[in-house]
């Protein structure tokens, strides 16, 4: 009888074992993603920022019809690092909201992101161009 219950105990704990180590597994492949597809970030680096998004087809629209004006055209920014690529978007949108306020914006033009590799062991930092921008 002390054997079935030991064979039954040592089954579940196997079980449990493996179901660990299987969510383990699918949480460290999300955490240590090195990047976003291009509609996650358009979908969530707007949703990080408090200054206003603008597509690129908008601000054009915007501008020939003087309700936004380009403050500056091609700025860069390099986040720090973040332990997950969300947070280094949430860094990101950090600067982007930082340099807005610095030029008297409050809206800004995403125009490239990428994550660059920065070390041996994968590591990667988001580095993103953008335009700032004044708009009613």
């Amino acid at each position: 009888m002390l054997q079935v219950v030991k064979t039954v105990n040592m089954a579940k704990f196997i079980k449990l074992n493996l179901i660990l180590g299987v969510c383990l597994f699918l949480t460290s492949c999300a955490i240590f993603s090195t990047s976003m597809t291009p509609s996650q970030v358009n979908d969530t680096l707007p949703t990080l920022t408090k200054s206003r998004f603008i597509s690129q087809a908008q601000a054009e629209e915007a501008v020939k019809a003087n309700r936004c004006k380009y403050l500056v055209k091609g700025r860069n920014y390099t986040a720090p690092i973040g332990l997950t690529v969300k947070n280094d978007l949430k860094n990101g949108a950090k600067g982007i909201d930082d340099w807005v306020k610095l030029d008297g914006g409050n809206a800004y033009v995403l125009n490239s992101y990428k994550w660059v590799t920065v070390d041996h062991n994968g590591s990667t930092q988001l580095h993103i161009e953008f335009d700032t921008m004044l708009c009613e």
